[in-house]
């Protein structure tokens, strides 16, 4: 084949292994060389399994061949994020407090439902630990970086996923976000990522975060990113927030466009009274701008409108995270205390001391937010703006320089639909010096398919999904 066989979607590979073009094994083996080649500078992975993958994409081989494959993501290569139990492989979370040597039976909804649809995991991705922010550091793995500028960051906290698709080291990957964890990285790197309304994706255990934490597919192409859905989305009995009434087989409709709908574009997502919009990016607020004026050529409507917010997200996400952070550590040691990451440590302390009724009031100010949203779609069939303020900066800080240290303060435009629980989409917009610029797209809750569709047409009139970084 003509293009290099790491820049080939889910989408192309599917059609070169029905085609007979290539083969899993053939583009297994090229994934992990490829993997082998570069991943010593962005460090997107923990482990590689190669004889697994191997054996799997044998496996996958005979199917194609036989015409009996299980899907149309048979024989891709797939990360997982290392939150996400994998049977047989120790599941760390970015921490030095989890002991490798347990017993690992269990896989992850997500991950059991791609191996019952014949994808190749090929190992699994870099996170800071227990996912508590949005850049990835953590005290076991170090820093991931970005592969449009290795001196950036890949944001976080699913940075090892984002990474590891945008550089060429796999074409499909899971995150998971529970306050932009999935979009940031993906605004980051130049990826098209979902946030799904919340219950789509069946998630197990529970988080610790409870219902502000989500499983999400993180891909460069949207039909990719929708073929990952579609399968990842699938019931799972143990997770008893499973909602599967809404069908997540809607590849077909991608092509749709985005003709007459009537769009909300809100410049900060009604974040301004909380937060200082004069430090956003200016080429962020350029490449946004064109982006909705392009969404008015592409036939929608769009009117630009104020959200005026019944109280503070941030506030009462601060108390629901860093109470899910002091759930998750109640029964550690003194001596695993004192391995974790300082700030994630300083969330569990945080955390600790929140009352009853503080607690019980962030989700009644929760429902408050929530209700101003869904009283927006009443009118609106979406919601855009951008996803990040800038675009990735240092990979050592956890913040850009010149911001408030709070690690919330530089992602105002996410948390807050992690809080109200609608879908929330990101891809790439356009650069600023080489660093993509993510566009965020929020819909009507169990409407998923509507940020896919506007994505897909966005994404189309962009022509920016075939561009590469240099590594």
């Amino acid at each position: 084949m003509k293009t290099e066989i790491y820049k080939l979607s889910a989408t192309d590979l599917s059609k070169a292994y029905e085609n007979k073009v290539l083969s899993p094994v053939e583009v297994t083996h090229s994934i992990i060389d490829r993997i082998k080649n570069i991943d010593d500078k962005v460090n997107a992975y923990v482990f590689i399994d190669e004889d697994s993958a191997m054996k799997q994409a044998k496996d996958s081989e005979t199917r194609w061949k036989n015409g009996s494959q299980k899907s149309t993501i048979d024989g891709v290569p797939t990360a997982i994020k290392d939150l996400l139990y994998t049977k047989g492989w120790p599941t760390l979370r970015g921490s030095k407090t989890i002991n490798p040597n347990k017993e690992w039976d269990d896989d992850a909804p997500a991950t059991a439902r791609l191996k019952e649809a014949g994808s190749i995991i090929i190992g699994k991705t870099t996170t800071p630990e227990f996912g508590h922010r949005g850049t990835t550091q953590s005290p076991l793995t170090g820093i991931t970086r970005n592969p449009w500028n290795l001196e950036r960051t890949s944001g976080g906290s699913s940075g090892g996923s984002s990474s590891s698709v945008a550089a060429g080291m796999g074409p499909l990957a899971i995150g998971t976000d529970g306050g932009g964890s999935v979009r940031i990285p993906c605004a980051y790197t130049g990826l098209f990522g979902i946030k799904p309304t919340f219950g789509k994706i069946p998630a197990w255990p529970l988080s610790p975060f409870g219902t502000i934490a989500n499983v999400g597919p993180m891909t460069r192409t949207v039909r990719d990113g929708a073929m990952l859905y579609a399968q990842i989305s699938q019931p799972d009995w143990r997770d008893w927030h499973a909602d599967s009434s809404m069908s997540s087989n809607f590849i077909n409709r991608l092509s749709e466009g985005i003709k007459g709908k009537k769009i909300v574009y809100s410049k900060d997502f009604g974040m301004s009274p909380f937060w200082n919009i004069d430090l956003m990016d200016k080429d962020v607020i350029l490449n946004v701008e064109n982006t909705v004026k392009l969404l008015e050529d592409l036939g929608a409507y769009v009117e630009e409108i104020d959200i005026n917010w019944a109280s503070n997200p941030k506030e009462a996400f601060n108390v629901l995270w860093t109470s899910g952070a002091a759930f998750l550590s109640k029964d550690f040691t003194e001596e695993e205390n004192n391995l974790l990451d300082p700030v994630f440590k300083k969330f569990c302390d945080i955390g600790k001391e929140h009352p009853l009724f503080t607690r019980l009031a962030a989700e009644n100010s929760r429902g408050e937010n929530a209700a101003v949203i869904n009283e927006i779609f009443q009118n609106f069939d979406l919601i855009v703006g951008p996803t990040m303020p800038t675009v990735a900066f240092k990979a050592e800080n956890i913040v850009p320089d010149g911001w408030d240290q709070d690690e919330f303060d530089y992602t105002p435009f996410t948390y807050p639909f992690n809080m109200t629980c609608h879908p929330a989409a990101t891809i790439n917009c356009g650069f600023s010096d080489g660093l993509p610029i993510g566009f965020q797209i929020i819909a009507k809750k169990d409407c998923d398919v509507d940020t896919f569709i506007c994505a897909a047409a966005l994404e189309e009139a962009l022509s920016l999904k075939d561009i590469w970084p240099d590594i």
